[in-house]
């Protein structure tokens, strides 16, 4: 019988609105300065590329303020613009960030807790995970949430799913996780004996692996 069930954040349970444009008119706002699109779609691709490679730094509000600062500074020196203030630009980046909550993502954590299953979040994230997926309208939804940031290492690591699991306080074999990275969730989950799930909402399903194209599949397979 499943005990717990770990969920993947980013691709599983919430997305990245696209950036650019709210980058864009967040510094008009701001500054007055019209950066254009292409800029924009610059400026934050230097942000995530600087993120992604720097995230696991993020593991506590001391190490996440300086990340947030290297990465305005990463988007303002692609934007090009010198007239831009760091602080105009850390400012406009923070308030273009908005992870949204896929339709399905709220009704399938319910339908599990109110089936008696620990739900925790997992996720190769920093220390501010469980605040966006608050902002996102899932606060009070999971039991608990685990970053690679904080533990200090990133899935497919084990020790990120260990982490889970302790906080669940069940084994592997009494737990399930789902994600949407072959790599880091499948693979990662498997490699420690838990049931991994694959959610594929779009394209060809992989043979092999347990495949939903909702999380709403889920209540008829955990």
């Amino acid at each position: 019988m499943t005990q717990a069930v770990l969920v993947d954040a980013l691709g599983t349970l919430v997305e990245l609105r696209p950036p650019a444009q709210p980058l864009r008119e967040a510094l008009r706002r701001r500054s007055g300065i019209d950066v254009g699109i292409e800029a924009a779609e610059r400026g934050f691709g230097a942000e995530i590329g600087h993120y992604l490679a720097n995230h696991m730094r993020g593991c506590d509000e001391a190490g996440l303020e300086e990340l947030r600062d290297e990465c305005a500074a990463a988007m303002r020196t692609a934007i090009g613009r010198e007239e831009l203030d760091h602080a105009t630009v850390r400012s406009a980046m923070l308030e273009a960030l908005e992870f949204r909550a896929f339709p399905d993502a709220a009704p399938a954590l319910r339908n599990l807790r109110a089936r008696g299953m620990c739900v925790v979040v997992v996720s190769n994230w920093d220390c501010s995970l469980p605040e966006w997926l608050g902002r996102a309208g899932l606060g009070g939804l999971f039991d608990g949430a685990v970053s690679s940031a904080v533990v200090g290492e990133a899935k497919p690591a084990a020790a990120v799913f260990e982490a889970a699991l302790e906080l669940a306080g069940c084994r592997a074999a009494d737990a399930v996780h789902v994600g949407d990275s072959i790599e880091n969730d499948v693979e990662g989950a498997r490699a420690i004996g838990l049931r991994a799930i694959l959610v594929q909402r779009q394209g060809q399903v992989p043979t092999g692996v347990e495949t939903v194209r909702s999380l709403g599949e889920l209540s008829a397979i955990v």
